[in-house]
């Protein structure tokens, strides 16, 4: 069905779309909610469970996992299934893994109810993207990708704060808790206003990959947790999971070219366009880690913030980034998604550069100022990048697609916590960061955003290269 023409000549259809929007961006604003909320209670986890650091970190580090290890499998069962019926599933399970966390009486309870908590935002995280270009005119899906866009910066900017209300007035379970009217809200708007299947989006009959979703969840949570377990040292465990992932990688490959049908379209990633884009996406995902890795250090230690201004001067960038969303989406719209895409490169890159040369005496307005160019970019980037990319994907292909690019980002800031933070750790030549000299940790800063500046001119090139590649020799409006 043609969206645009629906659109334009049914005004009851029309308000259907701005509903399903609407449940469409509430399934993103909690699958984002989830990723930063529970870091702010780990303190009061620790206590509450008489559990070491190293035991708490599991509620996050689950619910992390499931969504890395999935966010392409269930995208590509969504497309296999039915995308609607899929989604709805999702934010049932969120919903009902929200209450268990809430009442878990364990601390192993807590973190298998956030493992399954984190299988409910992969399909979440996954399956909204791919809604866009079933529910709205193609020429307005960059500020459909805006305003998810824009959910998500303020899913991940709420949490901290919001998690840190609601443990002061009413204890950590009400951080899991608070999820489930908001989950049901958005499961009640999805059955109501979300298209229905259509059978024709049921392809490859010859049967779901199982041997492949095994092995990209292997190959994928072997990284992640080479990426994140050990605080940032990178011991003989963090080595083996490595060769793991390489391994499974390697596995996935070969299988993918072999089965009848696979998880991934491996002559997927001859399209130029849709291989930079993830290629990008990961690059700015690990340098968007680094301000928040580097950003709460460089405030406390180099400017002398307390934890409180500290929280404010972090919460800027997000709120940024929540604020230029929608806009950005629009711009996309109007000028061109692939050239807003570079336009976003090179805001990121000056505000790393300005960052890579800003002396300390600047101090706070010195930080925020780049720090502001850079979300700003970031949110154009993003917008731009997920539009360039889904606004041509085939019906068929479009779940495991957002999957990939949900995937992208999400590897790109597990390897920027660690990388990033190796970076910082090293340039700022202290053995424990936490007691580090002012100068050494603004000279830490600098370095980092130096490195981030020349990580975001390597996305730079990909983007032009690929824009290059893609006006000589023009590609199908499909992914195959």
């Amino acid at each position: 069905m043609d969206a645009g023409r629906a659109v334009a000549g049914n005004p009851e259809r029309a308000t259907s779309v701005r509903w399903a929007l609407a449940s469409l961006s509430l399934s993103m604003l909690l699958s984002s909610l989830g990723v930063s909320i529970a870091n702010v209670a780990l303190p009061t986890l620790a206590q509450a469970f008489n559990a070491s650091f190293q035991e708490v970190q599991w509620i996050v580090l689950a619910y992390l996992l499931a969504i890395t290890t999935l966010i392409v499998s269930v995208g590509r069962l969504g497309d296999f299934i039915g995308r609607r019926r899929l989604l709805l599933a999702g934010l049932f399970l969120f919903t009902v893994a929200s209450v268990l966390s809430g009442v878990a009486p364990t601390l192993w309870l807590l973190i298998a109810a956030r493992a399954a908590q984190g299988l409910g935002a992969a399909i979440m995280m996954a399956l909204t993207m791919a809604f866009v270009g079933e529910t709205v005119p193609k020429a307005r899906t960059g500020s459909a990708m805006g305003l998810l866009g824009t959910m998500s910066a303020i899913g991940t900017a709420l949490g901290p704060s919001l998690g840190g209300l609601l443990i002061a007035g009413a204890g950590w379970r009400a951080i899991f808790l608070v999820n489930v009217p908001l989950g049901l809200l958005a499961l009640v708007l999805a059955y109501r206003y979300l298209p229905a299947d259509h059978r024709g989006l049921k392809t490859d009959r010859a049967g779901f990959d199982v041997v492949g979703t095994l092995l990209l969840a292997l190959a994928l949570g072997a990284y992640a947790l080479a990426m994140t377990i050990g605080r940032g040292s990178f011991g003989p465990l963090n080595m083996a999971l490595l060769v793991a992932a390489v391994f499974g990688a390697g596995s996935f490959v070969l299988v993918e070219a072999r089965v009848a049908s696979p998880l991934i379209r491996l002559a997927a990633f001859r399209n130029a366009m849709l291989s930079a884009s993830l290629a990008m996406s990961a690059l700015v995902g690990t340098v968007m880690m680094a301000t928040l890795v580097v950003g709460p250090f460089y405030l406390s230690r180099a400017l002398g913030l307390d934890a409180a201004l500290v929280g404010i001067v972090m919460s800027v960038g997000p709120l940024v980034a929540a604020l230029t969303g929608v806009p950005a989406g629009r711009i996309a719209d109007r000028f061109g998604a692939g050239r807003m895409t570079i336009i976003g490169l090179i805001a990121i890159v000056a505000g790393c550069f300005i960052l890579s040369v800003m002396p300390a005496v600047s101090g706070i307005s010195g930080y925020i100022a780049p720090i502001a160019v850079i979300t700003s970019g970031y949110a154009l980037f993003q917008t731009a990048n997920n539009t360039a990319v889904m606004s041509d994907i085939r019906p068929d292909q479009r779940g495991v697609i957002s999957g990939l690019l949900n995937l992208s980002r999400n590897l790109g800031l597990i390897t920027g916590a660690s990388v990033m933070g190796a970076v910082f750790a090293f340039a700022s030549e202290a053995i424990d960061i936490t007691t580090a000299r002012p100068e050494a940790v603004a000279d830490g800063m600098r370095m980092t955003f130096a490195v981030a500046a020349i990580l975001i001119v390597v996305a730079l090139a990909i983007a032009v290269g690929s824009r290059a590649l893609e006006a000589r020799r023009p590609l199908p409006g499909s992914v195959s």
